[in-house]
Parts: structure tokens; sequence; C-alpha cells
């Protein structure tokens, strides 16, 4: 099980071939984006450069799109082909992307029926709030052990009095 945090951040990345993954650059693809985002980013990925028309033998070396096929596509079958025709000039990139979006969607479909599920009772939110607890309390005594270590613990009481006193005094006015 990944965290909340972990999951938003897990992407799949360099869409563009250009660039590092950077969410600025919008090259990424997130486990929490819907269909037609994914689709809309597939479309937008980069493929061969030297490829102007359908009909133009493609490489698929190096090709986002079919290192992504290899990755996120199950039916190695259908990768083979499209590799095949789009080496030969028969296989547009729009059909290759559009075959690339049903499997990464298809891939991410069970994620995001979990997610709607855990989203709708608000266990999310408690896990969240919860760990927040938790994780407020283990601060609060490795910070008290830090001080106690380094001689402050006394020190800080006496300002933390001084500021109570002072905070008491100013009320009453």
């Amino acid at each position: 099980h990944l965290s909340i945090r972990r999951q938003r951040q897990m992407c799949i990345r360099d869409s563009d071939g250009q660039a590092k993954m950077s969410k600025s650059l919008g090259n990424t693809i997130y486990l929490s984006d819907e269909p037609d985002e994914v689709r809309k980013k597939v479309r937008g990925m980069y493929t061969d450069p030297k490829r102007v028309s359908a009909d133009v033998p493609g490489t698929v070396e190096g090709n986002p799109v079919f290192i992504y096929h290899d990755a996120f596509n199950p039916n190695k079958e259908e990768v083979g082909d499209l590799k095949t025709r789009y080496r030969a000039g028969k296989v547009g990139d729009v059909e290759v992307k559009d075959k690339l979006t049903a499997a990464i969607n298809n891939l991410l479909a069970p994620m995001h029926e979990r997610r709607a599920k855990y989203e709708e009772t608000g266990l999310i939110e408690e896990i969240i709030y919860n760990g927040t607890q938790v994780a407020r309390q283990e601060t609060q005594q490795t910070l008290y052990a830090m001080k106690k270590a380094m001689g402050l613990a006394g020190v800080w009481n006496r300002i933390r009095r001084k500021v109570e006193k002072r905070q008491k005094k100013q009320a009453g006015e």
C-alpha cells in the first residue's frame, strides 16, 4: 500500500522525450489522471521526429511511445504488431498512441475505483488526521529529548513560564 502523498507523486514520466519529468512542463501522467487527461497527454507525446507521415517507416528504438507500450501494455502481441507496422510505415502515430492510451487507462482504472471508494468513506481524511496526531506527539517527544540532551530543557521551561506570566498579566489588563 502506498501512502496518499506518494501515490499523488508517482507518475509515468518524461512523455515528451526531451526533458526530465517535471510537473511544470506537463510531461507527466499521474496515477490520479482521469482518462481524458491521459489521452491528452499521450496524444502530445514525442515520437520519431523524422517520420512526417504514417507511410514513412519509423524508428521504434528510443521512441517514448513504444517504451511506454513495453512497460505498460500487457498485450505483447499487440505491441509487437504495432512495432512491426511502425517500422514498415503501415501504422500512424494516432493509432499507436490510442492503443497506449487504452493500455494506460486500463492500468489506472482499478486504482481510480479504489481511490473513489476510499474517498467516499472518509477513510483517507481519518488516516491523515490520525497520522498527523501521532506525528505531532512523536515530534514533541523528540524535541523535548533534544532540548534535554543539549541542556536546554530547563532554559526552555523558564522562558515558557515567563511568557505565560506575561500573557496572563496582559489578559488581566
